[in-house]
């Protein structure tokens, strides 16, 4: 059972004791880097990765007019749908924004493609009226390999509707002077809104990034800036670490995860489920490194006291005037069990502006008290690196490397360590793996769909309930550029489980040698050689031509496994 919970937040007093002492609210609000880093050349990079803190002001003072302007230009012309073409930190506030605002009335509807997989551009283009669609290039380096295929395959769309100039349709944001700020200008994109070049992407919500999609479904720009630094004045210079919110979160995840409560469980209200899609990415990425890590789980259904271990710590994000129904009962019997449980309440949805700069703070402070630094993402590359070899090589060899599978039956081929028997056999080598404190992550390269996703969810409760491990979803690429890195660069706990099926009617990227299903897959392949490198226990389940079915499959033979 879970250790004794007054002794725990004894230990989170004591850090904000740390914090005071190290003067944190104020070195962070000087820019000081030597709260990560004693090295020189990291600290430089370090400063070239906080304006964040004051891209609040910053975008009240200048770009709220940019961006009212375009938004309502577009609006007046007749556009009635805006596509973001981004990843990871480029595009996960607006999935986020899009999924809990919708869109107001008259304004765009908003669609956020940040997969690969052909079924998912396919699904935007069957969606859109490709004439009166906005196109958001969304890429901070504007060398994303993603976005540029997603804007190569869209432009060429456009361009067949016969249109006098298919810039038009395209907006850019990217930080000045990239390869995207030039295309743009040669293309005759409508517009390029250039964001401050030293914000990370996770950490630019609150900057172009997330601003612009916001505006364009009609959502009231100022009034989420002001939210943001109301809560900015909350984390000032001059506030005590104790009565500094994002000081006292980042206290409290650091001291809970060197406890061995590293397991980060996110519940948020309904109505805000999908904050913590861009919370996974924020803490995975900026604090799983040099084997350590904060997990975040997102989207685990609350279970009861049993089905956990010892190496959870909650958080209940709330709004202010709901009910807490189920959750917060199952929340109120695992706080009774020992569990530690943080609750956090906003006033209603808008109030995400202040929550996302509560978070970036805290995630800032805690990693600064783990001694990471939460600005870089040095295994990222990794992945890109292999994807590109396995692409560079396609032209020649006409296709991927074709591996040995460990056990085939049926539709079924699965890729690991050993040869297998049987199915069966290597599923449960695989449940075998899992230790007191790992964690199951599902890295599915399948289309993001309601029906999937019902069958990751029930795979992902099967393999908890039988372990007492927790278990995270994730939605290839997309999650590449988020836990990927802590699956890399975070302590070796993670037991990894990739999902890939075969391509029925591919996509082709004009001007490349190779279509969206060979990068999909090749992205799958060059993932599992980063983790094979790093001595991650992973095994792939090729679901075949039905992916679908091929999960059903799956979820059958680990149900009678568990």
């Amino acid at each position: 059972m879970p250790g004794d919970q007054n002794s725990a937040e004894t230990e989170v007093v004591g850090t904000l004791d740390r914090l005071a002492r190290a003067d944190s609210g104020r070195r962070l609000w000087q820019k000081d880097a030597g709260l990560w880093s004693d090295d020189p050349q990291v600290q430089s990079a370090i400063r070239n990765r906080l304006g964040w803190l004051n891209v609040v002001a910053d975008m009240q003072r200048s770009g709220v007019g940019e961006i009212n302007a375009l938004a309502t230009a577009v609006r007046a012309e007749g556009f009635t749908d805006a596509v973001v073409l981004g990843m990871g930190g480029s595009s996960l506030c607006p999935d986020v924004c899009r999924a809990t605002f919708g869109t107001a009335p008259g304004w765009l509807r908003l669609h956020v493609l940040d997969s690969t997989h052909p079924r998912a551009v396919q699904a935007v283009e069957e969606a859109i009226d490709v004439e009166r669609t906005l196109f958001v290039v969304s890429s901070k380096s504007g060398t994303t390999g993603e976005s540029s295929a997603f804007f190569q395959y869209f432009w060429d769309q456009v361009a067949q509707t016969g249109v006098a100039s298919p810039g038009a349709n395209f907006i850019a944001i990217t930080d000045p002077k990239t390869p995207l700020d030039r295309e743009a200008a040669a293309r005759g994109f409508r517009h390029v809104f250039r964001n401050p070049a030293d914000i990370g992407g996770r950490y630019s919500a609150l900057s172009f990034f997330g601003l612009v999609p916001m505006a364009l479904i009609g959502m009231d720009v100022s009034d989420f800036l002001a939210r943001a630094a109301a809560m900015a004045r909350h984390c000032g210079s001059e506030v005590a670490a104790t009565a500094n919110p994002g000081s006292v979160l980042g206290a409290q995840l650091a001291s809970y995860a060197q406890q061995g409560r590293d397991k980060l469980t996110l519940v948020c209200a309904p109505e805000i489920a999908t904050l913590g899609w861009w919370l996974e990415q924020l803490v995975a990425e900026s604090l799983g490194k040099q084997g350590i890590g904060i997990i975040p789980i997102e989207g685990e259904e609350l279970g009861t006291p049993e089905v956990y271990g010892n190496d959870r710590v909650f958080v209940h994000i709330a709004l202010t005037d709901t009910e807490g129904g189920e959750d917060e009962q199952r929340l109120q019997a695992l706080s009774e069990a020992g569990q530690p449980v943080i609750r956090l309440e906003l006033a209603d949805p808008l109030d995400l502006g202040q929550e996302f700069f509560r978070w970036e703070v805290a995630t800032a402070v805690a990693g600064h008290l783990l001694g990471v630094n939460p600005f870089d993402e040095p295994n990222v590359q990794e992945s890109k690196d292999n994807t590109a070899a396995l692409l560079e090589s396609y032209p020649k060899n006409g296709a991927l490397p074709d591996e040995e599978p460990a056990v085939t039956a049926g539709a079924l081929s699965l890729y690991g360590d050993g040869r297998k028997q049987t199915v069966s056999e290597a599923l449960r080598d695989f449940l075998g793996h899992v230790a007191p404190g790992d964690y199951v992550a599902l890295m599915a390269y399948l289309p993001q769909e309601d029906e999937v996703q019902s069958r990751l969810n029930a795979i992902r409760h099967a393999i908890r309930a039988a372990t007492q491990a927790a278990t995270t979803v994730g939605y290839g690429p997309r999650f590449l550029h988020s836990t990927g890195q802590l699956h890399k660069g975070g302590p070796n706990t993670a037991v990894c489980l990739q999902l890939t099926a075969d391509i029925d009617g591919d996509v082709p990227i004009p001007g490349a040698p190779y279509s969206l299903g060979t990068f999909i897959q090749a992205q799958a392949l060059g993932d599992m050689r980063s983790l094979q490198r790093h001595g991650r226990r992973v095994l792939r389940v090729h679901l075949g031509p039905d992916y679908m079915g091929g999960l059903a499959t799956l979820e059958q033979a680990l149900a009678e496994l568990c």
